[in-house]
């Protein structure tokens, strides 16, 4: 079995690490500084000019849309039809640049391959009509605007996406849509201008078949921002995970996805590509926490020698590696069964990645921050930031519990 990775992406690799150290590792200070100073000076949801300054510098290199894989007509994806600079990588050459992407949790967004983002843009080339793909699909490929996905219920337990309540009910040439969503990413973002929103077009209807997804503008009205929600303290500005109220929001009809019943369909095929997005970033984060806790142990000293030297510190550190390995490896088999034989035939592969790599950051993450000590816990490292954003991990597209049942029933059905 071949390991290695292709031409194409050694390429990329190389590209990319050489762009991390050029301009993405020397500007994490700067990022920090021009929040608080947005902050000091009451523009916290302002976007970030260092960030903005940044991606013109990857779109010349080529470095753009690299999460776009082979669209569902069998062309090289939607970076190439739309002119955008995608690249048509596959799931698999695209692993290991995420991974690189992951190691500066702000970062994807310089090479415009952060979610929501990447996983509506993907569910508008596939499923998108195409004057749906010319308002919002182009703007997105080029960065221009940023997107929300509205999901999520604060009143029932979403991890059960067939509780979900809200309506989107037809009313002649359009939809009204009425729910409250939380959790919505993105939508803090004044660049925000689309979400992607999934409600019940028929209560009536076979249980998968309830569910549809809607497009609609941000400035609708009838849309309301009510606060934006805290992760561990962090409000992730300007990005924002916002709780959002809907109500009585007209839409033209022209704006369902695929049709109506069609969102637990479209769910799946986003899905997919999302969880595994999420793991590969993980890898990175974790090989990023190992690398600050090797630093720190040959540095530190504690009762008259180098915390490298205990050994607690060395089965830490060879844990972690051992992990980060078969994570790596995991993550890189279900991308790879994915381009091959679908995200349907993967999905036990992305369910048990979706469970170990949050897991394995988490674990890593945590076994960094002992090594740093008390200053794990402040803004000196990015640690804290790291941890928090492993722990959500565990929660987003779908908890550890939903995921290790479906892997259970698989197992189960191979043995029945």
């Amino acid at each position: 079995m071949d390991f290695s990775y292709s031409p194409r992406t050694e390429a990329l690799r190389k590209q990319l690490l050489r762009f991390m150290d050029e301009h993405i590792y020397p500007n994490e200070a700067a990022i920090g500084a021009e929040i608080e100073a947005n902050t000091l000076a009451g523009k916290r949801w302002t976007p970030l000019e260092t960030i903005e300054k940044l991606k013109p510098k990857a779109r010349a290199q080529g470095l753009w849309n690299l999460f776009l894989p082979p669209s569902a007509d069998g062309s090289k994806g939607a970076g190439s039809t739309h002119g955008s600079g995608g690249t048509g990588l596959s799931n698999q050459d695209y692993a290991p640049l995420a991974e690189i992407m992951g190691r500066v949790p702000w970062c994807s967004e310089v090479f415009n391959c952060s979610a929501p983002d990447t996983g509506n843009m993907e569910t508008i080339e596939r499923y998108g009509s195409p004057e749906q793909k010319r308002q919002w699909l182009e703007p997105l490929l080029d960065g221009k605007i940023r997107s929300a996905f509205a999901m999520t219920e604060p009143a029932v337990a979403s991890s059960d996406a067939t509780n979900i309540e809200a309506r989107i009910v037809r009313d002649g040439d359009h939809y009204v849509i009425n729910g409250h969503k939380w959790w919505t990413s993105g939508a803090g973002d004044p660049r925000c201008k689309v979400y992607i929103f999934m409600g019940k077009t028929d209560p009536d209807a076979p249980r998968h078949s309830q569910q549809s997804m809607i497009l609609v503008p941000a400035d609708a009205p009838g849309i309301k921002v009510l606060r934006a929600l805290q992760v561990f303290g962090y409000d992730d500005a300007p990005h924002g995970h916002m709780e959002v109220r809907f109500e009585n929001v007209r839409v033209p009809a022209s704006s369902i996805l695929l049709g109506e019943g069609r969102g637990f369909e479209i769910a799946q095929g986003r899905l997919g590509p999302g969880r595994i997005h999420h793991c590969m970033r993980l890898v990175g984060l974790a090989e990023r926490s190992l690398e600050l806790m090797c630093t720190r142990a040959t540095r530190r000293v504690a009762f008259g020698r180098p915390i490298s030297d205990q050994g607690v510190t060395r089965e830490r550190i060879a844990e972690a590696r051992c992990l980060i390995e078969q994570a790596r490896l995991l993550t890189l088999k279900a991308a790879w069964m994915m381009d091959v034989a679908g995200n349907k035939t993967a999905k036990a592969e992305i369910a048990m990645i979706k469970v170990v790599a949050p897991n394995m950051a988490g674990k890593v993450i945590d076994w960094a921050m002992q090594v740093y000590g008390g200053a794990a816990m402040c803004q000196d490292t990015p640690l804290a930031y790291f941890f928090t954003a492993a722990r959500t991990l565990r929660f987003a597209d779908g908890p550890d519990e939903v995921h290790r049942n479906a892997i259970a029933k698989i197992e189960l059905g191979r043995h029945s």
